[in-house]
């Protein structure tokens, strides 16, 4: 039978339906308008003239990446900790978040709202670079993982989530004399992946994107510099060749002008291939993230 629907049921749903479309092609199109001039005629890309769809179709600029400077080591460094950062930061919150659900840790309540202060007060950027020298973590590498190691939120995550799983469960593999590590590996971990899906979106996202700690830690070695402080570089580059163009009252040679060139196409493609990874890791974790999410947001 065909379900009869009111006139408020059919404008609801066509304000609604109209409305996700838009939001989605909002979300969308920045990417879209991104990939296109990647592939477009670079004079036409120079002029702003690549607005809804490619023109002069090529894909020389990707081809191009191959003479950057450093972009291999960089997609290298940045895959690197991105991988491990997240696996090291998804057990370490997870374990951390069962611990501090036992009534018999010695003084949780205290190490639990220690911990919560932490997330309203903090230092500042010079104690931190500071505190990060003193242990020895500029120019090295497990600057990316160690500080990040431990997230309050995820903790916080964590806990909440683990609390809604029947304590009954525990009780008996105890009794059968399972350890607490036991417990969590063979128990509370499989039943918390939703919530640790989550955790390791956001921390690969984090990762991903992260590009202050190789900014300010990694100034002696350029091997280790993130592949979005590469795409900070062609940005500012672009950025200072714009202005010298503006600026110079005897204009710029060919040779310069198609440097500038050359730097905001590359630019545009960087962006694109600094993007795609996480884009395509979403999909395949969105229905841990909600439900996760969801879940974990039950109790407070």
């Amino acid at each position: 039978m065909v379900e009869k629907r009111s006139i408020n049921d059919v404008v609801f749903n066509i304000f609604n339906y109209t409305f996700f479309i838009l939001f989605t092609i909002i979300c969308v199109f920045p990417f879209y308008y991104l990939f296109i001039n990647t592939i477009s005629d670079q004079g036409l890309v120079s002029k702003g003239l690549i607005n809804f769809y490619p023109r002069g179709i090529n894909i020389k600029n990707y081809i191009a990446l191959r003479n950057v400077h450093d972009l291999g080591s960089s997609f290298i460094v940045t895959l690197a900790r991105t991988i491990i950062g997240t696996a090291t930061s998804t057990l370490v919150s997870g374990f951390v978040g069962y611990l501090v659900t036992k009534k018999e840790l010695w003084h949780r309540k205290i190490a639990y709202r220690f911990m919560i202060i932490t997330m309203y007060f903090n230092a500042g950027l010079i104690p931190w670079f500071t505190t990060m020298q003193m242990l020895g973590l500029t120019n090295n590498f497990m600057a990316y993982i160690i500080p990040g190691l431990v997230s309050v939120y995820n903790i916080i995550m964590v806990k909440t989530y683990i609390e809604s799983i029947p304590a009954e469960l525990e009780e008996s593999a105890a009794i059968d004399g399972a350890s607490y590590f036991t417990i969590f590996f063979k128990i509370i971990w499989p039943l918390s992946k939703p919530i640790l899906a989550t955790i390791a979106i956001w921390c690969a996202v984090g990762h991903w994107n992260s590009f202050q700690d190789s900014l300010i830690l990694m100034s002696g070695a350029p091997k280790l510099k993130t592949l979005q402080e590469r795409l900070y570089i062609y940005l500012n580059q672009s950025s200072n060749l714009a202005a010298s163009m503006s600026t110079s009252t005897t204009g710029l040679s060919e040779a310069q002008r198609q440097e500038m060139l050359n730097t905001k196409t590359i630019q545009y493609t960087v962006a694109m291939v600094t993007a795609i990874p996480i884009l395509c890791v979403y999909p395949f974790m969105q229905k841990y993230f909600v439900k996760g999410l969801m879940l974990g947001a039950v109790k407070g």
